[in-house]
């Protein structure tokens, strides 16, 4: 995998649903802002050799937002490239599952019973238990952390952080979560470099995210990690989103 230059941008015009959190984080912004602002640049683009399948976690109580915009941005790269991800959702069983908002989804896949495809990048939306009684679902932890360890990518969104925290898939990395759970997600995870005021952080291969609109953002910049600009800026046009990555704030960390 290619490690990634560090840096950490934070544009001056910028207004993020995380801006009225009171917390202070673990960065010190101010000092940042002053010296540490760097120019954004995205390494060279990975560019698979092969179609990569893209497997996202679902449990009764998943959120529509974490979970339908990076699927929306991940699945259409398959316009935009010769080799796109193949996206499919995978849950416990293959009961349907209900998300927070009631949307009803009939699962591609059941980690307990199917043989799966190789996932090259696993995704772990938020869900309505995902900071309590889901954490306490060894089967799932057990999978997410299998399947994380092989993947080669893993993206979290909003309180999906927990679950790859709990995981231990997070151990020595950065990382953030939804803003008003970044006190409980420390509380919970005291050895973790937690972040916040960022739509998303990449550290490794594991990519977290603050989640709800800002869902879309660690998807854009993870096609265009593997599929290069033009594609992520066409992804974008087609979801009516002007991508640029350079008015975000965001922290990347080298492996």
């Amino acid at each position: 995998m290619r490690k990634l230059t560090p840096f950490f941008f934070i544009a001056a015009s910028l207004l993020s649903c995380e801006q009225n959190t009171a917390t202070t984080s673990n960065i010190d912004v101010e000092k940042n802002k002053k010296s540490e602002v760097k120019t954004f640049q995205m390494a060279p683009a990975v560019m698979p050799e092969e179609e990569w399948n893209v497997a996202f976690l679902i449990v009764n109580g998943v959120y529509n937002s974490e979970l339908v915009a990076p699927m929306d941005i991940l699945h259409h790269t398959v316009f935009h490239t010769d080799k796109g991800m193949k996206v499919f959702t995978v849950a416990p069983s293959k009961e349907p599952i209900t998300t927070f908002e009631g949307l009803r989804i009939l699962p591609d896949y059941a980690y307990e019973q199917d043989s799966l495809p190789p996932i090259h990048v696993l995704v772990v939306a938020s869900a309505e238990h995902s900071m309590d009684s889901d954490l306490e679902n060894k089967a799932m932890i057990d999978f997410v952390r299998t399947k994380g360890e092989a993947a080669e990518y893993v993206m979290s969104l909003c309180d999906g952080a927990f679950v790859l925290a709990k995981a231990g898939l997070l151990e020595g990395k950065h990382c953030t979560t939804f803003p008003s759970d970044i006190a409980k997600f420390r509380e919970m995870f005291p050895e973790l470099e937690v972040h916040e005021n960022l739509s998303f952080v990449h550290d490794g291969k594991m990519i977290t995210s603050a989640g709800g609109a800002k869902s879309y953002d660690p998807a854009l910049y993870l096609s265009e990690l593997l599929y290069g600009k033009k594609a992520a800026v066409g992804i974008g046009k087609g979801l009516v989103i002007d991508w640029k990555p350079e008015e975000l704030a965001f922290f990347v960390a080298g492996q």
